[in-house]
């Protein structure tokens, strides 16, 4: 299925299927489409039951509506900055019959305080955020041409706004998981060192013999436990195939959530 629309900035927009089909996701042809990291990040996050759960940074929804596909009674809202994607984000939550605990805003993630707060994000009000920022930095040689590609891959700012936005809005004990890249890691674990805990690294590697290309990270407001280095996670044998693990996970059949938190 595709469609476009003489009005939006975002080109033809199409229909994909992830998870075994399970998932509907309405989204660019062109520019930053869903992925593994997408789905590992859902795939890290422990069983909230009917708690809340704030994807920011968005897109058209695929963390936010993958964690509420595989944890049903999950409440969940998606904040992304770029109106068209959050209307996309609307779309695919109505799509996936999830509309009525689904709630996408249209809003960003480094505003201010107040700015949140009138868009109904209250602090203290989430047990759990997620975020897969842009992974690089303005000027870089990985920039798309295309706007909402670029957008997805290059920051603007560091990651510190992003954690201080999480540190408000999440409940005491609630968790974070956000992926990034390798490289990344000494930036992210320096922007937890205020007030979260329970920091859990594990790298994600495209092969086994080969450096990380991922690190997906955990972490608890307010907790006191050290920090731990997990088991590593990869994705291709050396076939190139789907690992039987990896596989699962991108059905969403099985879960990367670690029992360490």
């Amino acid at each position: 299925m595709s469609e476009s629309g003489p009005d939006s900035g975002l080109g033809e927009i199409v229909e994909d299927r992830l998870l075994d089909g399970r998932l509907h996701l309405l989204q660019p042809r062109k520019g930053h489409r869903a992925g593994s990291d997408a789905i590992l990040l859902a795939a890290a996050l422990p069983a909230l039951g009917q708690g809340a759960l704030l994807d920011i940074g968005a897109g058209v929804g695929t963390v936010g509506l993958t964690v509420a596909l595989i944890q049903p009674e999950l409440r969940v809202t998606l904040l992304e900055r770029d109106p068209e994607l959050a209307a996309l984000a609307v779309r695919n939550a109505g799509l996936n019959g999830m509309a009525d605990r689904v709630t996408a805003l249209a809003g960003d993630v480094t505003a201010r305080a107040s700015v949140l707060s009138g868009l109904g994000l209250a602090a203290a009000s989430f047990d759990a955020v997620a975020m897969n920022p842009p992974f690089y930095p303005p000027g870089g040689s990985r920039a798309s041409p295309v706007p909402n590609r670029k957008a997805a891959h290059v920051a603007e700012g560091a990651l510190a706004p992003w954690l201080r936005t999480a540190r408000r809005l999440l409940r005491p004990g609630g968790h974070l998981a956000l992926i990034h890249r390798g490289e990344a890691l000494p930036e992210v674990l320096a922007g937890l060192e205020t007030g979260f805990g329970a920091v859990a690294v594990r790298p994600v590697h495209a092969f086994a013999d080969r450096p990380a290309i991922r690190v997906i990270v955990t972490a608890v407001l307010n907790s006191r436990k050290p920090a731990a280095l997990l088991p590593a996670f990869v994705i291709n044998g050396p076939d190139g195939k789907l690992t039987p693990a990896s596989d699962a996970v991108h059905r969403g059949r099985e879960r990367l959530a670690s029992d360490y938190q």
